[in-house]
């Protein structure tokens, strides 16, 4: 199983670290050539959204990357990633990848002395350890979104078809539960395509 890390900016050598025990083969996506090497997942990692969203239009591979998205490929986002996947986002008018029915507000929890961790349940898991870092969280969820994770009675974990987002950073803990959970996704559309053929 093949998954590439989008490694413009943020969180991305933590993810990768995290997938490579779990005995996923993972590889780096820095430049627009990356995207044809072929892979079943993607993780867009926590970092600041905005400058995300700019370096992937800079460098050709917006577009595609949302094609692949629309298409079926299972992506997992955490923090800025959820960002980049909101169709909605509140106090920010920009407009990223936008395939995920959700409303979502940036920097929920205010700045970085508005980090904290707690432990909370996550739909078909159980109770998992939660880090936020200038978390976003989901206001509204279309109804197609399944909504995995609550804390304060805020959304903060959500799937929609083949899209997973998180507003808290799980790579940042020694839980590897909702990356095994990301896996299983993966592993799930690879079955469908071979039912298929």
């Amino acid at each position: 199983m093949k998954i590439g890390i989008l490694a413009l900016q943020g969180a991305f050598a933590e993810h990768e670290k995290m997938l490579d025990a779990l005995g996923a083969e993972v590889f780096q996506i820095r430049q627009r050539s990356d995207l044809d090497r072929g892979f079943d997942g993607f993780v867009i990692p926590g970092g600041e959204s905005t400058v995300q969203g700019k370096l992937l239009r800079e460098l050709g591979m917006f577009d595609d990357l949302k094609d692949v998205i629309r298409n079926g490929l299972p992506v997992f986002g955490t923090c800025a990633g959820l960002l980049l996947l909101a169709k909605n986002i509140e106090n920010d008018d920009r407009e990223h990848l936008g395939l995920m029915n959700i409303t979502a507000v940036r920097n929920a929890y205010g700045r970085q002395l508005g980090s904290f961790a707690v432990a909370a349940e996550f739909a078909d898991i159980g109770e998992i350890p939660m880090t936020f870092i200038r978390a976003p969280y989901i206001k509204k969820a279309g109804r197609d979104v399944r909504i995995l994770a609550r804390v304060g009675g805020r959304i903060v974990a959500a799937r929609q078809d083949n899209m997973l987002v998180t507003a808290f950073h799980p790579e940042l803990t020694q839980s590897t539960a909702v990356h095994e959970y990301f896996l299983n996704m993966v592993r799930s559309v690879q079955s469908k395509a071979l039912r298929d053929v």
